[in-house]
């Protein structure tokens, strides 16, 4: 394929490039037993997701603030992984991994657009904790129904227009013969090392766009804990101290594990970035985090549990 057109839009570039995703075809003789074990993972994350969802609608003493935000978080949980596994398992059966410019394009605007909805709503969780913990009377003034329903639609509607300029602006870059990529799906790192020509300017924008999608939130969800366990601890019976910080833990958990790694892949300096390990580290917050968040929100929490056993007995 001649690599012509290389500073034309995004129009001319959907058909005259396309991305081969290498995946795990290092490892050809293990390609049916990965398939069995993402495939296992993926209905594990269905159906643990959807059971969160559904006895958090069906239980009335789950309806409540933090298991509203839980729902959101379980429904994106969802989506988000259903970006990158379908295609990952896919790709597990056949020889043939090519994927469009435009396929790939949409794929990482979407992943973006989950990825950064599900930082938004660990934020609004957090502050559903410092609400409940530093201002419990105030609690269910400050956390009505209708405050939550605007928090939870901010979250999924704010990363939309950031996200289509962004995505816009890695595909608009020059792309020349090279196009095998050491992933798994398109995600950010992977498809601006395959441009050629000058990439200063786009990642500075990926350095931006993570401050303002990942360190901003993160940094508001530190400062609400920092207040949450200083109040904590001045509570005057450990019986107290130990359940108000049993109903942070599990958020807390989620919080370490996504934003952990999500800042490893994306505001390390480049001189330290290895397509291999980014991919590696991409599966851990894409794929294994989605698995644990049934697992931490239900096994770690007494009131999901008992709602969980009366849902399965009837």
């Amino acid at each position: 394929m001649e690599p012509t057109g290389q500073n034309s839009p995004l129009g001319n570039h959907t058909a005259l490039v396309e991305f081969i995703l290498l995946g795990f075809s290092n490892v050809p003789k293990l390609q049916g037993f990965l398939f069995g074990i993402f495939l296992i993972i993926y209905i594990m994350i269905l159906m643990g997701n959807s059971l969160i969802i559904i006895i958090t609608k069906v239980d009335t003493s789950l309806q409540t603030p933090m298991y509203f935000f839980i729902g959101n978080f379980s429904f994106l949980e969802i989506c988000y992984v259903s970006v990158t596994l379908p295609r990952l398992l896919a790709d597990l059966c056949r020889q043939n991994r090519k994927l469009s410019f435009l396929a790939c394009a949409v794929q990482m605007y979407f992943f973006l657009i989950f990825g950064a909805t599900e930082c938004f709503i660990l934020t609004a969780m957090a502050y559903d904790r410092y609400v409940a913990i530093c201002n419990p009377l105030l609690y269910p003034v400050i956390m009505n129904s209708r405050r939550c329903i605007k928090l939870a639609a901010v979250c999924w509607i704010t990363g939309i227009p950031v996200h289509i300029g962004f995505t816009y602006q890695i595909f608009t870059l020059p792309f020349c013969e090279r196009n095998q990529m050491d992933h798994f799906f398109c995600d950010v790192p992977p498809v601006v090392q395959l441009a050629c020509g000058d990439t200063f300017m786009i990642e500075m924008l990926i350095y931006v766009i993570a401050a303002l999608v990942v360190t901003i939130p993160f940094l508001l969800i530190l400062g609400s804990y920092v207040k949450i366990i200083s109040t904590i601890l001045k509570l005057p019976s450990a019986t107290g101290r130990a359940k108000a910080f049993s109903t942070c833990s599990s958020h807390l958990m989620v919080v370490t594990l996504f934003f952990g790694s999500g800042i490893v892949v994306y505001l390390r300096p480049k001189s330290t970035h290895s397509s291999g390990m980014d991919k590696y580290f991409s599966l851990f917050y894409t794929i294994l985090i989605p698995v644990f968040n049934p697992i931490i929100y239900c096994l770690r929490n007494k009131d999901v549990m008992a709602a969980l056993g009366k849902f399965l007995q009837k």
